[in-house]
């Protein structure tokens, strides 16, 4: 006898949702998260693209798809992941703190962290200028100087964010061209925001604090310091998949760390599924987690009635 049929790691919008469809589905499930429950859509200032939702917080729809996960009976714990037993048909989930439980399935969820720009000194500095979330500490920086490195959505979200709190803003893109989507190209192009084309940062500069970056124009070589209080990092993702080296079988990753998982969620080992941003795709958004983890939840379902 299992603790719950199906134990679902990350309580982002794939984890949530997967839990409000297994549970539906008639499943005991259990949402186990290691931080705060909505992953990084929970540091969203503002989201426009969710379908039925105008406009909305993303610590708000988080939260929302997270009441709703418990009224259907779906159980939340926090804990970090210590162990994992993946082969044959019972499935068992170590924690740090030594508690463990078993199910029939697991659904991998764990989403994606923030990739640091690998330049000296970035990691010491983070809370000290260095950040890679502007929802987070955008109001630290009330009136001062900052930076954003990037080009996709976050990076120009977040540029758009700060350009409401700092006295000046620089998006800093190592390409002469946004891969932001049209609208949000569109709106930083009119907004107050310094754009500066094919650069990258190479270095900082710190007292006790960041106090300039060393800016890199990738065309001519050419060098130039920029003096800013923040530094708001926003150039991709790693997954969250650091956790499987402990397990007694790792599914199928690709070079980047990915899980590979087909369109029903399945992964490489028979009752493990994936889904959202720790899952090789080729969009990563609310949406699309969302409908990962509802997937994920079907798959189980079927797996766990193909086992009875």
């Amino acid at each position: 006898m299992h603790d719950f049929d199906v134990i679902i790691l990350g309580a982002g919008p794939a984890g949530l949702a997967a839990g409000i469809y297994a549970a539906r589905g008639g499943l005991s499930a259990l949402i186990i998260e290691n931080k705060a429950p909505g992953g990084q859509a929970s540091l969203t200032a503002k989201v426009e693209n969710y379908p039925g939702v105008q406009e909305a917080s993303g610590f708000d729809l988080a939260f929302a798809m997270l009441n709703q996960a418990k009224s259907f009976g779906v159980k939340v714990k926090t804990g970090t992941v210590s162990n994992l037993v993946l082969k044959g048909k019972d499935k068992r989930v170590v924690l740090a703190n030594g508690k463990e439980f078993t199910c029939g399935s697991i659904i991998i969820a764990t989403g994606a962290a923030s990739r640091p720009l690998g330049v000296e000194g970035e990691l010491q500095l983070v809370g000290k200028g260095v950040s890679y979330c502007a929802t987070c500490d955008g109001m630290f920086f009330k009136d001062k100087t900052v930076a954003v490195v990037g080009g996709g959505n976050t990076a120009v979200e977040d540029a758009l964010y700060l350009e409401k709190l700092a006295s000046k803003v620089c998006l800093i893109h190592r390409r002469n061209e946004l891969r932001a989507d049209k609208i949000l190209a569109d709106r930083i192009k009119s907004s107050s925001v310094e754009i500066l084309w094919d650069s990258v940062v190479v270095g900082l500069v710190a007292d006790d604090k960041l106090t300039e970056i060393k800016v890199k124009n990738v065309k001519n070589d050419s060098l130039s310091a920029v003096s800013v209080d923040g530094l708001f990092v926003a150039v991709g993702q790693i997954p969250n998949t650091s956790f499987l080296e402990n397990a007694d079988e790792k599914p199928r990753l690709t070079d980047a760390g990915y899980i590979v998982a087909d369109e029903e969620m399945r992964t490489s080992i028979d009752g493990v599924f994936a889904a959202g941003d720790v899952r090789e795709k080729s969009l990563r958004q609310i949406i699309t987690a969302c409908a990962d983890g509802a997937i994920a939840a079907n798959s189980a379902i079927k797996h766990l009635q193909n086992k009875q």
